[in-house]
């Protein structure tokens, strides 16, 4: 989804930070081996979640949504050194094509990866979080945002991917069958109204919200 013109969007991109190597390689192989590949970060959303994850500095950083681990490697450069990252994913099938490209990565052996039901992992974690970056399937966000809030430090941030869901937020009528979009509808409209945090939402890519505890 792109809110300016294709060229000027073009632009941006170009004069942000170039994409790292490492990820360029998982581009490539995740679009010609994995489905849904439109799932990726990408280049642009990827250097905007290193961006906030180098301002946040954070020790300890919890992702929802692995997928095959691009947006994992973009938040885990802005760890810190004695830092780790916990990633959750159901798909146990894209585990070891995750774990390739972390092994590739100078943060194979800070990275955590958890697979099952986030749910049900969640509840069974330690520690608390600096930088929570949620991903997964939309029905669950706002469940998601109640787990973790309390493993969530002062100042610590939330950040939501595809908060936007390509407009359908506006939509006033939806499919029976599509439970998605009236979660995201509730979940925004929670952020919005929680007074434990302020919220900016951002119109990039399919839409992005930073959230911060106070």
């Amino acid at each position: 989804m792109h809110f300016i013109p294709e060229d000027l969007d073009n632009y941006v991109v170009k004069h942000s930070e170039d994409e790292p190597e490492l990820l360029q390689q998982l581009t490539r192989e995740t679009y010609q081996k994995i489905l849904q590949p439109r799932m990726l970060s990408g280049h642009y959303q990827g250097r905007v979640l290193s961006m906030i994850s180098k301002l946040v500095n954070p020790k300890n950083i919890l992702e929802i949504g692995t997928y095959t681990g691009y947006s994992a490697l973009c938040l885990a450069e802005g760890m810190q050194p004695n830092g780790a990252l916990h990633t959750i994913d159901i798909n146990e099938e894209l585990v070891d094509f995750q774990r390739k490209y972390f092994t590739k990565s100078p943060f194979g052996n800070q990275i955590y990866q958890h697979t099952g039901n986030a749910l049900d992992i969640i509840p069974k974690l330690t520690i608390n979080f600096d930088l929570v970056f949620i991903d997964a399937d939309k029905d669950n966000y706002s469940n998601y945002f109640k787990l973790i809030f309390n493993k969530l430090n002062s100042n610590g941030v939330i950040l939501s991917d595809n908060v936007l869901w390509d407009g359908k937020i506006l939509d006033t009528k939806f499919k029976k069958e599509d439970t998605s979009t009236p979660a995201l509808i509730a979940y925004n409209k929670l952020l919005k109204e929680d007074s434990r945090i302020e919220t900016l939402v951002l119109p990039i890519r399919d839409g992005l919200t930073i959230s911060r505890k106070l």
